[in-house]
């Protein structure tokens, strides 16, 4: 899945308040950076196809034993389309998301039915079957995919946050992405929904990117469009000192995402369902660079002591690398 916007293009630096040469000094990396020294050298492209299609990462992380939402159907022809509400009969809310989407467009969340049968989005807005059917049509021609190439919809269960980030979320559900080089976290944030971005946990629609601690899990900074805040501009709560549940969890998954894909530089995004527990939704290969001023920490302060240990000790296992990153980059 491709993450890059105008927010990493080369004039977003200007949210930071600081002049280039200053975010170079804080260790701020660039786009140009990432793809030349991290992204190109670690990330093969022929191991691409594991992320940028959801139906491959889900069979990989089923075979390495990893929690993800439930499929119910895949929506592959017209055909399909036309009978997906007999799949889903006793299923009242779920997510709709293209397989190989790009930036997150695309993906439909629904909440419930009303009386009248219509699907209500977590804003409230109601959609018809037809207008559903028109937006499964919509992926199936490659309307959100990656290149514009024909692709499928995978319809799945609608993760249920913990009440602890839907307090702290307008409606959608947050999820948590972190990034990886050679299978040591380096740095992590929650990204919450607001009334401007329909629900959607997605940075350039407008949602807020929480920093949080490596080491304990705790939400340490919060942006809204680059711009620090401590409050929820909708719901009004605190945004900082927030635990989140399963933290060890949560990176065990991550560096799990590392070793089933292969990749060296990569995105995690992890769900924490209040039943269900840390859930893994997806693999980035090229994840964007905004989670720097939701931590307020340039990426080259945790990328380079990463490459140095990597080649140092580079048969470390697991635990030790989560452990490392725990100790050298806590907030």
């Amino acid at each position: 899945m491709h993450e890059d916007s105008p927010l990493e293009s080369g004039k977003w630096w200007h949210r930071w308040l600081l002049t280039p040469r200053e975010l170079r000094a804080r260790g701020v990396v660039g786009i140009n950076m990432r793809n030349a020294r991290y992204l190109l050298p670690n990330n093969p492209r022929k191991l691409y196809r594991l992320v940028d299609d959801k139906l491959q990462t889900k069979a990989l992380a089923e075979a390495h034993g990893l929690s993800a939402p439930e499929t119910y159907t895949v929506v592959r022809s017209p055909r399909d389309a036309a009978r997906f509400e007999s799949k889903l009969s006793a299923h009242p809310s779920f997510v709709i998301k293209p397989a190989c989407g790009s930036g997150g467009k695309g993906v439909l969340v629904i909440d419930g039915r009303d009386d009248r049968g219509r699907y209500l989005k977590p804003s409230g807005a109601a959609l018809t079957g037809d207008e559903v059917r028109h937006h499964l049509a919509n992926i199936l021609a490659g309307l959100f995919s990656l290149g514009g190439q024909r692709d499928n919809a995978l319809v799945e269960y609608r993760v249920r946050p913990a009440r602890v980030l839907t307090e702290i979320s307008y409606q959608g559900a947050p999820d948590i992405r972190i990034v990886m080089l050679h299978g040591y976290p380096v740095m992590a944030m929650l990204r919450a929904a607001t009334r401007e971005s329909d629900g959607r946990a997605n940075l350039h629609q407008g949602a807020l990117g929480i920093g949080i601690d490596l080491a304990t899990g705790l939400t340490i900074r919060a942006v809204h469009h680059g711009k620090p805040l401590f409050k929820h501009p909708d719901v009004d709560v605190d945004l900082i000192g927030i635990r989140m549940p399963g933290w060890g969890k949560i990176l065990d998954i991550a560096v799990t995402c590392q070793e089933m894909t292969g990749l060296g530089y990569l995105g995690a995004d992890i769900m924490i369902d209040e039943t269900l527990g840390p859930l893994m939704i997806e693999v980035n290969a090229r994840p964007g660079l905004a989670i720097q001023m939701a931590n307020g920490v340039g990426l080259l302060r945790r990328l380079e002591p990463v490459v140095n240990q990597h080649a140092l000790h580079p048969g470390v296992g697991h635990a030790e690398k989560i452990a490392f990153s725990q100790k050298h980059f806590a907030a």
